[in-house]
C-alpha cells in the first residue's frame, strides 16, 4: 500500500490519474462512494487510491495539491466503512490508513477491483445498470447495457462464446493441420494429437454446446467465413509515406486488408512487413561478417502476436499495422488489462483464455507474461530503441511503437553532441531521440525508453523543459512535450543521417494558439494540417442552417447528425466543435463525440499518438453511410 506522500508527489507530478484520485473528504459524500464503485467495477485496474484530505490544484500548467487535512479521521473512517457496507449490493471491505503530511492528517483509501464472480458492484437503491460505474480516465461513468455484457461475458471469456451462424463446415481442416504440425514441433506425444477434428475443436474450447465458438472461428475459420461472421476482424497493414499520418486525403497510402485464422495471420503479417522495411548490414572492421541492422524478426513477430492474442474481439475494428518511414506502429482494439507500469513484468493478464493457450502450446508466443521482455531484448541486442507501448482505456486501444533505425547510431551521436553544454542523461538523450523521430513524447513513453519511474521521468522532462529544450502542451494526464526553441535552434542546421531530417518535426508542433483535444483527461490527438480555426461565417449553408436550427436544446440526433456532417465536410477539433456549438469541450465529448466514434461514425486523423498536438476528427465510411440513410 503506498504512503500518502507517495500519492501525493505523483499527484503534482501527474495530476490525478486512472488510479489515484485526491477528495478533501469534509464528509463521505456521493462523488467519493461512485469513486469507490468504480474502482471495484473497473476490469483489469486492480483497484486504486483516493487521497482524502487533500484540495485538487489550481493553476494552468502546473496544479498544485493542497494538504487541507481531516478534523475528525475517526468520523471519516467509520462513516466511509459503514456506507461501503451499507450503499451497494455487496459488501466492500477498503483499506484504510491514516497518515500525515504538512503536519496534518490525511487518509490513505486502497480500494481493491472485485473478483469478476461478484461484479458488478451497484448501489441498491438505484439498481442496474445507473447504479453501477466504471473508471474511464480520471471519471467516474455510470455503466450502460453494453458495460453489464462486458461483467457477464468476461467472468468466461469473450472467446468462448457460442456463435450462432457458425458450423464445422465454416472450419478450415488446413488451420487444423497447421496447428497439429505446430504443436506436434512442441510436443510429439501431446495427448490432443491423437483425436479427430471434432474432438480436438472441443478440447481447444473451440465448440461449446454442440456450437462453434468465436475462439473457434478466429483460429481455424474460413477466409469466407470470417468475412461473413466477423467482418471488421482483420489486419490491416498501411504504409505511409513520410513520418506523419495522411496530411492530405487525395494523398493515398498503400494499404494490404490480411484475413485468416489467427495460426495464418502471424506469418502472413510478419511476412507483409518484413518484406517492406529496409534492409541493411553493417560491416564488421575485423572479420568479412556483416551484421543485420534492420528490425529483429523476433520482436516484430512478438509484437504482431500480442496484438492477435490480447486484442477486444468483441470491438469491431481491424487490427493496424502503420509503416511510417521511421517506425512500425501497432495499434489494435483492447487496452491492456496490465496497469502500463507493469508491462514486461512476469505474469499475463488474459483477455481470450482459449486463444492465448493455442498460441503458447504452439510456441508462437512467449511464455506467458515474458513477450514483451522477449521484445525489448531483440531490440536491445540488436542495438535498437527499445519500444514503447501505450495503452489507452478511453479509447479502447493499445498501441505498440518500433522506431526503425539503428538506435544511437553515428549520426545520432553527433546530433546529440549539439546538445553537449547540457551535459544531459542518458535517458534525456533517448528521450531526444524519440521526439525527433516522433514529434512528441510523453510521461509514459519517456519511462518505457528508460525503464525509469514516474517521478524521476517527469522531473527529467521539466528539466529539458525549464531548459527550452522541449515544450510543454496540455496538463495534467495531458501532458506532453514537443520540440522547443533550444531543439529547434540547435538542430537546424543537422541532415540527420539514417533518420527523417530534423524539419519534419516542426510539422508535427501545434501553433501557439492550438489547442489539442480534450477527453476529460488525455485524448490521442490527430490532424497535423488541420485549416486555420473555424469559424461559424466559415460554414457552407447547408450546415449554417443546421446549425441555426439546433439552439441551446438541441435532441441527441440532431446533434450527432450535424457533427458527422460537419466531420465529413473538414476534420474538424474538439475546440472548434465546441467554439461553434457553445459547449464546453468536455461536455461535447463525453456525451456526443465518444458515442459517435464507439458506433464507428467518427475517428482521429492520426490514430497513432495520444496527446498529439493537432487532433482532429473525420467521418468514417459507415458515418457516410449513416448520413445517407437519414438523407433517405
Amino acid at each position: 500500500m503506498k504512503t500518502a506522500e507517495e500519492l501525493f508527489n505523483q499527484l503534482n507530478a501527474q495530476d490525478e490519474s486512472i488510479r489515484i484520485e485526491a477528495k478533501t473528504a469534509s464528509a463521505i459524500d456521493k462523488s467519493i462512494l461512485e469513486t469507490v464503485c468504480a474502482y471495484t467495477n473497473e476490469p483489469g485496474l486492480d483497484g486504486g487510491y483516493l487521497l482524502l484530505g487533500v484540495s485538487p490544484g489550481t493553476g494552468d500548467l502546473f496544479p498544485r495539491y493542497e494538504v487541507v487535512g481531516i478534523e475528525d479521521p475517526d468520523k471519516i473512517q467509520s462513516d466511509l466503512a459503514s456506507q461501503c457496507t451499507n450503499q451497494f449490493n455487496a459488501v466492500l471491505r477498503p483499506e484504510i490508513q491514516v497518515d500525515e503530511l504538512e503536519d496534518k492528517i490525511v487518509l490513505v483509501v486502497l480500494v481493491h477491483e472485485q473478483d469478476e464472480s461478484a461484479k458488478p458492484v451497484y448501489f441498491k437503491s438505484q439498481g442496474l445498470p445507473g447504479g453501477a460505474f466504471r473508471r474511464i480516465g480520471t471519471t467516474d461513468q455510470r455503466c450502460t447495457e453494453d458495460d453489464l455484457m462486458i461483467f457477464y461475458q468476461e467472468r468466461e471469456g469473450y472467446d468462448s462464446s457460442a456463435l450462432r451462424n457458425a458450423t464445422l463446415k465454416d472450419i478450415d481442416p488446413a488451420a487444423i493441420d497447421r496447428y497439429r504440425s505446430l504443436r506436434k514441433n512442441v510436443n510429439p506425444y501431446a495427448s490432443e494429437l491423437e483425436f479427430d477434428n471434432t474432438e480436438l475443436l472441443e478440447a481447444l474450447g473451440c465448440i461449446k454446446d454442440n456450437s462453434i465458438t468465436i475462439a473457434g472461428i478466429l483460429l481455424f475459420g474460413k477466409r469466407q467465413a470470417l468475412r461473413r461472421i466477423l467482418p471488421m476482424i482483420r489486419v490491416d497493414y498501411i504504409r505511409v509515406p513520410g513520418n506523419e499520418w495522411i496530411k492530405e486525403p487525395d494523398e493515398r497510402f498503400t494499404t494490404i486488408d490480411m484475413r485468416g485464422s489467427l495460426l495464418e495471420m502471424v506469418n502472413r503479417a510478419v511476412a507483409a512487413v518484413n518484406d517492406d522495411l529496409p534492409k541493411g548490414f553493417l560491416l564488421q572492421e575485423e572479420s568479412l561478417q556483416a551484421q543485420s541492422i534492420g528490425l529483429p524478426t523476433r520482436a516484430l513477430r512478438e509484437a504482431i502476436v500480442n496484438a492477435l492474442m490480447h486484442r477486444s474481439y468483441r470491438t469491431n475494428r481491424p487490427i493496424q499495422i502503420i509503416r511510417y518511414n521511421n517506425r512500425l506502429e501497432i495499434i489494435n482494439p483492447g487496452y491492456s488489462l496490465k496497469p502500463e507500469d507493469r508491462l514486461g513484468e512476469p505474469g499475463s493478464e488474459v483477455r481470450n483464455p482459449f486463444i492465448a493457450a493455442v498460441f503458447h502450446e504452439t510456441n508462437l508466443a512467449e511464455t506467458k507474461g515474458s513477450g514483451i521482455r522477449a521484445m525489448r531484448r531483440a531490440l536491445e541486442n540488436a542495438g535498437m530503441a527499445p519500444p514503447t507501448f501505450e495503452s489507452n482505456r478511453e479509447e479502447n486501444t493499445f498501441t505498440a511503437r518500433l522506431l526503425l533505425h539503428h538506435f544511437l547510431s553515428t549520426g545520432d551521436l553527433q546530433w546529440l553532441s549539439l546538445f553537449g553544454e547540457y551535459e544531459l542523461s542518458d535517458s534525456q538523450k533517448r528521450g531526444l531521440i524519440f521526439v525527433r523521430e516522433v514529434g512528441a513524447i510523453d510521461n509514459g513513453a519517456y519511462r518505457q525508453l528508460s525503464d525509469i519511474d514516474v517521478l524521476k521521468a517527469s522531473n527529467e522532462l521539466r528539466d529539458l523543459r525549464d531548459r527550452e529544450i522541449i515544450r510543454q502542451k496540455g496538463k495534467g494526464r495531458s501532458t506532453y512535450y514537443v520540440p522547443g526553441k533550444e531543439f529547434e535552434r540547435l538542430s537546424t542546421p543537422v541532415q540527420n543521417q539514417g533518420s527523417a531530417p530534423v524539419e519534419s518535426v516542426s510539422s508535427a508542433r501545434d501553433s501557439e494558439d492550438s489547442t489539442p483535444a480534450q477527453n476529460g483527461d488525455s485524448a490521442p490527438v490527430q490532424s497535423v494540417n488541420t485549416p486555420a480555426s473555424l469559424k461559424k461565417e466559415d460554414l457552407p449553408e447547408n450546415l449554417h442552417e443546421k446549425l441555426e436550427k439546433l439552439g441551446r436544446r438541441a435532441n441527441r440526433d440532431d446533434m450527432e447528425e450535424f457533427l458527422v456532417i460537419l466531420c465529413q465536410w473538414r476534420e474538424t477539433k474538439l475546440k472548434e466543435m465546441a467554439d461553434l456549438l457553445d459547449r464546453e469541450p468536455k461536455y461535447l465529448l463525453q456525451n456526443y463525440i465518444q458515442n459517435l466514434m464507439k458506433d464507428g461514425k467518427l475517428t482521429y486523423t492520426i490514430p497513432d499518438m495520444p496527446n498529439h498536438p493537432r487532433q482532429a476528427y473525420k467521418t468514417t465510411q459507415s458515418g457516410k453511410a449513416y448520413l445517407k440513410r437519414n438523407k433517405n
